[in-house]
């Protein structure tokens, strides 16, 4: 039997970009969502996922960014002066994501989804969580990547909120405070593909054969970035400001590599080159990145993926 993946990437506010192709994508090709088996995403991408998964259609969370952009990502001038300009905090406070996430899924739970979901965050302090036990044996507190899911099973987490996991996997190192202990998933895997391929097959979960597996990754857009220089000495100072980027845009190449040399002609990665450098934050450019992705959706670019999905989805 096929078994389907879809993925999102993180990338923040560029969240948008993503629900924008999704949208091209759907309308071309309808059977797209109705034929998925498993959602996974990561930050904004781990929200985009849980929404579909939710029922919510491509158009209804491109909607959600337009409307909740700016609130997401409002830096008044009293946080700035109590967090000295970012130095001494995070860039943004979370109170009106949560409240966006809240409203947008309510007391929902991973199990009450109509999708199976793969959802990456990193655990901060494992004794905490309240499905650990400190006091066993061979116990070792730490940090750790964890990957939500809602697939039965001992290890299943379809009792949490999925409001929770939304804001556990996007809660950004820099620009949100961590949320319940856990930071953004980004860290460990900004692109999920390879982590939801691994859950397909895992016995215990999807239980499935590689050789039925398809998937269809979709990211942010690429942003053209690069570090000029032969032998550069740079110590903190100078590597702090790129380092973040660098690693996680190196995590989310690690998977596509592994992804497409497992999987063959069964994957691919929708992943246009955006037509400016935007960052996660930049919530004046939406409507920009909205006709960025109308225009990467041409119907030649449609039509190639259209083939790819009747032939592998």
């Amino acid at each position: 039997m096929p078994y389907r993946i879809l993925t999102f990437d993180g990338g923040g506010i560029l969240g948008i970009y993503s629900a924008r192709l999704l949208h091209h994508l759907v309308n071309a090709y309808p059977n797209l969502l109705p034929n998925t088996d498993l959602l996974a995403g990561t930050s904004t991408g781990g929200i985009i996922c849980l929404g579909l998964a939710n029922g919510m259609s491509p158009d209804a969370l491109v909607s959600l960014y337009q409307a909740n952009g700016n609130a997401i990502f409002d830096r008044s001038w009293l946080h700035d002066i109590g967090d000295l300009g970012g130095l001494s905090g995070a860039h943004y406070d979370n109170r009106n994501l949560e409240s966006i996430v809240c409203k947008t899924f309510g007391q929902t739970k991973l199990g009450d989804l109509q999708k199976k979901v793969l959802v990456p965050s990193f655990d901060l302090d494992n004794s905490q969580d309240p499905w650990s036990n400190p006091a066993a044996p061979g116990f070792v507190r730490t940090w750790k990547p964890k990957f939500f899911h809602n697939f039965p099973g001992p290890d299943s987490d379809g009792e949490q909120l999925a409001a929770d996991v939304a804001m556990r996997t996007s809660a950004a190192p820099t620009y949100f405070p961590t949320y319940q202990h856990y930071i953004d998933g980004g860290v460990v895997a900004n692109n999920p593909s390879m982590s939801a391929l691994a859950q397909a097959l895992d016995p215990g979960t999807g239980n499935q054969r590689l050789a039925d597996i398809s998937l269809l990754s979709i990211g942010t857009g690429i942003n053209s970035q690069y570090v000029a220089g032969h032998n550069l000495d740079w110590g903190v100072a100078h590597w702090a400001s790129t380092l973040a980027s660098l690693m996680i845009s190196g995590v989310a190449g690690v998977a596509d590599y592994q992804c497409a040399r497992l999987l063959g002609p069964r994957y691919l990665r929708v992943d246009p080159v955006l037509p400016a450098p935007w960052k996660m934050d930049d919530v004046g450019d939406v409507a920009a990145m909205i006709a960025a992705a109308d225009k990467a959706m041409d119907a030649a670019s449609v039509g190639a993926i259209v083939e790819w999905m009747t032939a592998n989805y």
